[in-house]
């Protein structure tokens, strides 16, 4: 599985944005698809607003073309925790992929 080379941090009170990017392992004119899903491991963040991007973002300093990355807001979490997120997403190649990517979240009380 991939792993995604940004480390998210937050505090475990914020409810804070997140994106990860899949351009990498997407081929030219592949986009992603469907709705996404985060799964975390230990249990003890909560993940909502799982999307497909809607629009160009940047993840750890490089420009993601709309639909290559999937957007999502956590909240809670334990202090000192690292949680490993894994994203993942259906794309409209032929026939169709669905790619799993591993994100570090980690919550710090700085």
């Amino acid at each position: 599985m991939t792993r995604a080379p940004q480390i998210c941090t937050k505090h475990p009170a914020a409810a804070q944005n997140a994106a990860v990017s899949f351009d990498a392992l997407l081929d030219p004119g592949e986009l992603l698809t469907g709705t996404p899903t985060v799964s975390a491991s230990p249990s003890g963040v909560t993940v909502d607003n799982v999307r497909v991007s809607a629009a160009d973002l940047t993840v750890d300093g490089a420009l993601v073309p709309t639909g290559r990355a999937v957007q999502f807001r956590a909240s809670g979490g334990s202090s000192g925790t690292t949680y490993v997120l894994t994203v993942t997403c259906g794309t409209t190649s032929t026939p169709a992929q669905t790619l799993p990517v591993e994100c570090v979240l980690a919550v710090v009380d700085p």
